[in-house]
């Protein structure tokens, strides 16, 4: 009898990897709710410690990063 990589827990067809990733679509899915979770949590906190000016602060900090992003999904990079 030969192993498979689905015997030995490795990404065979059901196991929900991909082939030579570490991490399933849901874990990677779940770190990136969490980046995002904890992105407004400390701008909450940032709101809380210094009033309006930590609400629009980070805000005009994030417009570069935002239009960065924007060119690098319209160009396909």
């Amino acid at each position: 009898m030969t192993r498979t990589s689905s015997d030995v827990g490795g990404a065979g067809p059901d196991s929900g990897q991909r082939p030579g990733s570490g991490l399933s679509e849901n874990a990677v899915a779940a770190r990136i709710l969490l980046v995002i979770l904890v992105a407004l949590v400390a701008w909450g906190l940032s709101i809380f410690f210094f009033g309006v000016p930590g609400l629009y602060l980070p805000a005009l900090a994030l417009v570069p990063v935002v239009w960065i992003a924007l060119l690098a999904i319209t160009v396909g990079g």
